[in-house]
């Protein structure tokens, strides 16, 4: 049985490494343990949303061409290892200039929310930063900080009122956590 309607993750630090802006594929590795994280995710729930913040296109240190041909590896590898990935929203939006579609505002969920049907209030968002958290807190989700790329050091951030619903090593270790 599904618990949740979908789950939503950031990209960059919680699938992948994060060495900084990835600006071409040849940059971009997934964690080891990545798929077989969203494997097990998969017995519960059948749909993934990936939510990301990628100024450095605004910056000029990225092109969106090049953000594009990650994302379509990312979803070509998904589709290989039959993970139900939806779509991945991404918001260009420099930090000074930002829109309420870049994380930590609520935007690129909504979108989401509406476009795919989703009931948020059933949705859970895996992410390794406090912009990752303070959305899903917002919207009525549950949330997980994996401690991998900015999570060792946002994890003491929170308060006892926006604190994660879930903490943990990583992506696939908080999956174990969900699924047993």
């Amino acid at each position: 049985m599904l618990k949740y309607d979908c789950i939503f993750f950031d990209r960059d630090g919680t699938v992948n490494y994060d060495p900084g802006y990835i600006s071409n594929l040849k940059d971009f590795k997934f964690f080891d343990f990545s798929m077989s994280a969203l494997n097990l995710l998969t017995s519960i729930t059948n749909k993934f949303i990936v939510i990301t913040n990628q100024s450095g296109i605004s910056r000029g240190l990225v092109k969106e061409n090049d953000l594009i041909e990650i994302n379509n590896y990312i979803m070509d590898e998904c589709v290989n290892n039959n993970i139900p990935l939806l779509k991945i929203y991404y918001c260009i939006d420099h930090p000074d200039r930002a829109s309420d579609r870049r994380k930590p505002g609520v935007g690129m969920f909504l979108e989401a929310s509406e476009e795919f049907n989703l009931d948020l209030s059933n949705c859970l968002m895996i992410g390794d930063s406090i912009s990752d958290i303070q959305p899903a807190n917002n919207l009525g989700m549950e949330s997980m900080l994996v401690l991998t790329g900015n999570g060792s050091s946002h994890q003491n951030i929170f308060s006892n009122n926006d604190a994660p619903n879930y903490c943990a090593e990583n992506i696939l270790a908080g999956a174990k956590l969900l699924v047993e």
